[in-house]
Parts: C-alpha cells; sequence; structure tokens
C-alpha cells in the first residue's frame, strides 16, 4: 500500500486516469525554470537540509572596520555553499530532491550543472522515493572529522525523472525505479468532489486487494456467502427442540439482510432475486448433480437485475474481511442479548 501513491488532478473525465507502472510522482515543479524538465538516466540526492548561502550562526559578531574583509568574508560564505554543492554533484548527481529551500544562490550553480532540483518535498513522500531508488536521506553532510563529504553510497537511481504539466498543475515523475517497484496512479476528475470520491473507491479498492493477499482466498460476492449460510442455518435450527432453534433461526434471518439491502440499494424487487437465489443455493446443497453443484457460487447481479456466477463474473469478496464482519456481528449480538437489567433515568419534572 506505501508503494502505491494516488494523486488527483482537475480536469477531463475520470476515464482519464492514467497508471504510471514503476514510478513515483509528486505534486511540484522544478525549482527554476531554466532547470533541465528531464534527466536519464537519474541519479537522485534526497537532502533533508536546505541549500542557502552559509550565514553564520546565532549570536557570533564580527567587528571588521576594513571594507576588502567583509568583502572576503562574503565571499568565503559563498565559496563554502558553492564547495557543499559541488561536492554532491562529484558524486554524479544529476537530480536533488530537498525538504527544505534552495535560494536563487544555490540555484545558479545546480543551473550551469544541469541539474534537477525539486524543493519543498514532503517527507514521507522522501522516505518512500529514497526506498524505491535505493538512495539515503541526508540529514548533514558533517563527517567525524568535523568536515564535510557526500558519499556516493547515498545516491539512488532511476531511469528517468521528468517535470510534465497535467491539468493545471505540475507533476514530477521518477519513472523507473532501481530498487524496488514502485506505482501511481493519476486521477482525473471534473471537479473536487469527483476527484475525492474517485480517491475513495481506489483506496477501498486497494484495501480489498491487500486483504485478499493477506489471507490469500477469497469467496463469491454478491450476497452469496450470506445466502448460503443463511439455508444451512434454517436446516441446522430443525435439530433443536428448544429456545436454541429459534435463537439460530433468527440469526440465519439476519443474514439475508445483506443481499436484501443489496438489492434495494439498486432500485430492485429484493423479494423476487431473493427468492432465486435462494432456490440455487438450496440445488446445490441437496443436489447431487454436478452442473447444480456450481450453483453455490451464485450471486447477485445489480446491473440486469438477476442472479449469476459470481466467481465467472469476477465479483469476490477478501475471506479474511468476511470471517471477521460474521465474527464481530456475533460478538456484538452476544453482547446485546447478555443484557438482562435496563437501568432507566426518569425524566426531570417539567415546571408549572
Amino acid at each position: 500500500m506505501n508503494q502505491i501513491n494516488v494523486l488527483k488532478a482537475h480536469g477531463q473525465s475520470s476515464h482519464e486516469s492514467t497508471f504510471v507502472p514503476n514510478g513515483y510522482a509528486l505534486r511540484l515543479m522544478r525549482a527554476s525554470q531554466e532547470m533541465p524538465t528531464s534527466v536519464s538516466p537519474a541519479k537522485i540526492a534526497l537532502l533533508d537540509f536546505d541549500l542557502k548561502k552559509h550565514k553564520m550562526g546565532m549570536n557570533v559578531n564580527i567587528v571588521i572596520d576594513d571594507p576588502e574583509e567583509l568583502e572576503r568574508v562574503r565571499q568565503k560564505e559563498m565559496d563554502i555553499t558553492k564547495d557543499k554543492i559541488q561536492k554532491i554533484l562529484d558524486t554524479g548527481v544529476n537530480c536533488i530532491m530537498t525538504t527544505r529551500g534552495i535560494d536563487d544562490f544555490a540555484m545558479k550553480y545546480l543551473i550551469e550543472a544541469g541539474v534537477l532540483g525539486v524543493r519543498r518535498v514532503d517527507k514521507k513522500d522522501l522516505k518512500r522515493i529514497a526506498k524505491c531508488t535505493g538512495a539515503t536521506v541526508v540529514l548533514s553532510m558533517a563527517t567525524m572529522e568535523g568536515d564535510e563529504a557526500f558519499e556516493a553510497k547515498n545516491v539512488g537511481e532511476a531511469e528517468e525523472v521528468v517535470d510534465k504539466r497535467v491539468g493545471d498543475n505540475d507533476f514530477i515523475f521518477v519513472n523507473g525505479c532501481k530498487a524496488t517497484k514502485a506505482c501511481t496512479i493519476l486521477l482525473r476528475g471534473a471537479n473536487e468532489m469527483m476527484l475525492e470520491e474517485s480517491h475513495r473507491s481506489v483506496y477501498d479498492a486497494l484495501c480489498a486487494v491487500s486483504r485478499t493477499l493477506e489471507s490469500n482466498a477469497v469467496v463469491p460476492g454478491g450476497g452469496a456467502v450470506e445466502t448460503a449460510l443463511s439455508l444451512h442455518l434454517e436446516d441446522h435450527a430443525r435439530t433443536f427442540d428448544s429456545y436454541e432453534q429459534w435463537a439460530i433461526a433468527e440469526f440465519a434471518e439476519a443474514l439475508v439482510t445483506i443481499p436484501k439491502t443489496l438489492a434495494l440499494n439498486a432500485a430492485l424487487d429484493a423479494i423476487d432475486l431473493l427468492a432465486a437465489l435462494k432456490v440455487r443455493h438450496h440445488a446445490s446443497q441437496k443436489a447431487s448433480d454436478p452442473k447444480k453443484k456450481d450453483y453455490k457460487w451464485y450471486g447477485l447481479d445489480l446491473t440486469n437485475g438477476t442472479v449469476r456466477n459470481s466467481m465467472s463474473a469476477g465479483c469476490m469478496e477478501p475471506m479474511v474481511s468476511k470471517l471477521k464482519s460474521l465474527k464481530f456481528a456475533t460478538e456484538a449480538a452476544i453482547t446485546i442479548i447478555r443484557i438482562d437489567d435496563l437501568i432507566k433515568i426518569a425524566p426531570e419534572p417539567e415546571e408549572q
């Protein structure tokens, strides 16, 4: 889930949404328009400090009377910044991403070196890019000896880093990540509301796939599991001759609420569809015909207003989610039944 980045961009229809395989995208643009729009192959440096003109620390006062000496101090400050950038560039870096800023002074050297610089990158995105490209997020260039150095092992690699305009916004695409695979889903939509709805749908789909990979098992959707379980429990209830029969029968009836609600939400005849679904699942549980055995996969087809084989139609649910839903619902029902006392607070007397 962490390797899938979902971005939203206004414009066009939701059908124009794109999938970027083995790539990571950021809703940012290059620091300067004079920088190259793409670098390939990309060698990426990820920094957690700013690239700005070096200044003396806080509370450091230098009293200089000679104007030439003052100019030499200013020149030394500029040289420190230039040396810092040069040490990074000496490792072959052609793309720099930082969580902080890049001022005009530092930008001048990056433009001259043909480096693509991106500033104000979110730390979360920086960590993801580091994992994808094999880079290391550098917090400081200081060494144990008190000098400054930038090691080549901190550099990440990708096939290409490109600045591309999508809709009204610029995006940075990191394509062909070296270390691990990452991907980006770029959602398009007419307005913010449609984009938010699309984002929720995509997130739900990703969660369903994630749960499926966890359990490595699926069950048919469309109310198939609930209907089959309800019929089985109705038969099981008849083996009891006391209160247990009533409790199990009520539990079985409650399970049918799921397919019934699905049909009602689709503005279809719930009674008719539920009857057709029960007939098929009853036949699959009682008949010995192999063809009728496949009826156990049948669920609702809300698009056409009928029942169908959910497995062959590709309508499936993660088994772990279904099990948890049944367990939690059962525990909630048991908890309510255990409550045998009701304490009612008397209402406050009304004023005359």
